[in-house]
Order: C-alpha cells, then structure tokens, then sequence
C-alpha cells in the first residue's frame, strides 16, 4: 500500500486539522467543581469527562503544566467544542480562551455565576452541554489523508514479546506514516535508559541528541536523589514474568516502537509538534499520564502495546491494544484490538503484518471503536510535578 493513497475518514476543524472522534469535553478545572462537571457528563450523551482534582494553590512550572495539559485537552481535534466547568470566572475564562485559539466552540460556567450553587452549576452547565453536543452531531466525516494524522505510541506490562515483535511492528507503521507525512511521537523517558546513545543517534540536529541525553540524565538523577534504585525497580516485576531481565534489555524494545526515522525533536508535556515528523516526549513511564501527555498535545489516536495485557486507554484519543504473545491474544480477546501472535511465530513477516495494524489504525480513526472504548475502559491521568501551596 502505497502512504500517499491512505486515508481515513475524519472531523475536519476549523483550524484544518482533522478529529477521529467528534466528542464534547466536559473539562472540570478543579476539585471544587469535579462532581458538578461530572453530573454533567452523566446527563448528557456524546461528552466525555475530565475533571481535576487539582488546580487550586499550584505554581511555577507545575501549574504550568497543568494549565498546558487541560488546555491541550480541549484542543485535541477529536474534541468537537468543550464545556469548561470552573470556581472562579477569571480562571475559567483564561481556560476558555485557550482553547478557543484553535477556533472551536467553547462554552464556560462558574461557581461564581451560580453564587456557589453546584446544582444549579450542574444544571446550567448540561444545558450548554446539550447545546454543544447537538451542534456536534450536525458535522460529518470527509475524506482525511494520512499525513494529517498524528500517532502516539506507548507500551505497558511488556514482555519479551513486545520487544522482539509488537514493538518493531508498531515501529514499522510509524515509518510509513513519516514517510506520509504525518506525525507521531513517543515517550516514558525513563524506558530510554540504557539506549539513550542509539535514540540520540537518530537525532535530525545536534541539539535533539544533546536533548535526548539531558532528559534521561535529569530523570535518573531525580530517582537517584532519593535514594532509589533503578535496578531494583525497573524492569517491574511483571517485566521480569514475561523474560525481560535487565533496564537496557526493556529500552531496547521500548524505542522499537518509535521505528526508524529521524527523531525531530523533544517535546515537553502536551507540547505540540511544530511540524510533521517524529518526535519524543520528554514524560512519566507510567502510561496513563505518559498518554494523557500526547492526547494533550494533540494526538488522534494510540498504538498500545502489552504483553501480559493492560487495559487502560485514552478517553480523548481512540487506543489501538497490539500484542504478540499468543496466550494473551487468547485469553483476553475483548482487551486486544490486534492480535501479532502469527508474526512473533514467524507465520506472518514485519511488512504483512504493518499492512494489517495500518488497515485497523485507519478503520478505527474513520469510527470503528476500539474494545476499549466500548467498554469504558477509558480516562486521563494529568501529571504533577510539584506541590500545592
């Protein structure tokens, strides 16, 4: 299949880029107002929640980020419009506009416009709510070529398997989708370790590898600091059941997954690509934030691979589950969305096999839901970085 004639069939925005899903975000700031925008997204179909529990009394560079990542969240192009549900007006407009800058609907209400009334908060804000989603429903998908897609991939509860076949194979799409001219990214900076040198050597500019280097010396100092060892931590124990024996035997498979073309750049948390190409970011090897990182930097949709299996998913960017370990495929066959147990038996090779988890990567970014999505087993986790006053 040639990457010029791909598509998918998509949401197209008005800032030109194109949705997979077309979901109403019901976008909670903080604590203060989790349950209200919660009984919205309950009451009314066709949202989908993320609600804070922080956002009060954070600062520096964590609230930085976490201002980055609610914002990048309403801006993801599978979010059609969001409902931001905040305390206070000020902040909840400043969220609001954020948003907004990538030209789609935005409707707000506060705590403060309802004199701290959560119920009427809840009220109003499903009236919006209900508004924004039937608005949504009028759009319709049209024809999206490949090289406006943006993919990440992640890995968790790996194996021996994911290095040796899921993640070469999820490698090898995402070479064909550069070679596209599309995007994607991949992370857990910490999973780098011990092949730090060989992904720098893929760096397009000296300052990329410098960067790559400088983010994993800065993540094992912090552990070291503290008195941990990584050895004794990573690989976990779930690695160590599925034949993974040592840190530089784990990253080795875990960069497979980024295939083999020129890294472009790295990305801090929810940071957006300036560019199509491939790119790392620089985040927490744990996968629910490491993918809430991507959903918020704009990502459409998210190779997972696993080998004993791992059910979390993205609730903004649909989440594709590949695994080549043959029981595993077996034994939960409503969790894997691609089964690349035939090329780990050497019963189907690397170029068939990317063919297929292409063909299902487009058909699900056109509508066809993952088993995750249809069995909830979707959410976001926002990273901190630092204390709350």
């Amino acid at each position: 299949m040639a990457g010029g004639e791909l598509a998918f069939s998509g949401y197209r925005r008005d800032d030109g880029r194109y949705g997979a899903r077309n979901a109403v975000l019901v976008l909670g700031l903080n604590g203060l107002v989790a349950r209200a925008a919660a009984r919205i997204a309950e009451s009314v179909s066709g949202t989908v929640l993320f609600a804070s529990s922080y956002g009060r009394g954070q600062y520096g560079a964590d609230r930085a980020s976490h201002s980055a990542q609610l914002a990048g969240l309403g801006r993801n192009p599978n979010v059609a419009a969001t409902l931001v549900v905040g305390a206070d007006r000020g902040t909840t407009d400043e969220f609001a506009h954020a948003i907004a800058v990538a030209r789609k609907p935005v409707a707000s209400i506060a705590l403060d416009d309802v004199g701290e009334d959560a119920l009427e908060l809840s009220l109003r804000g499903m009236r919006l709510a209900a508004q924004l989603v039937r608005d949504a429903s009028r759009l319709r998908r049209e024809r999206a070529p490949l090289a406006s897609l943006f993919l990440a991939a992640e890995c968790g509860h790996s194996d021996a398997t994911s290095g040796l076949a899921s993640n070469p194979l999820v490698g090898r799409v995402v070479d064909r989708l550069i070679d596209a001219g599309g995007t994607a990214v991949f992370g857990e900076t910490i999973e780098w370790l011990g092949a730090e040198q060989l992904l720098a050597q893929r760096a397009s500019r000296p300052d990329v590898a410098r960067a790559i280097a400088a983010a994993v010396e800065r993540r094992e100092a912090a552990v070291a600091a503290t008195g941990v060892d990584l050895t004794g931590s990573n690989p976990g124990a779930e690695n160590i059941r599925g034949g993974l024996s040592t840190i530089e035997e784990k990253s080795l498979g875990a960069i497979a997954k980024g295939g083999a073309r020129a890294v472009s750049g790295v990305l801090a948390i929810a940071e957006a690509p300036a560019a199509p190409g491939l790119y790392v970011m620089d985040g927490p090897a744990f996968s629910p934030e490491s993918m809430t990182g991507f959903a918020a930097a704009g990502a459409q949709a998210m190779l997972f691979t696993t080998g004993a299996g791992n059910s979390y998913c993205s609730a903004i960017a649909p989440t594709i589950k590949v695994s080549a370990r043959p029981d595993t495929a077996v034994r939960l066959a409503t969790q894997i969305d691609f089964d690349a147990s035939a090329m780990f038996e050497g019963r189907e090779d690397l170029d068939a096999a990317a063919d297929r988890l292409l063909a299902l990567l487009l058909e699900v970014c056109s509508g066809t839901r993952t088993w995750g999505e249809v069995l909830g087993e979707t959410g976001e986790s926002v990273i901190r970085i630092g204390g709350s006053l």
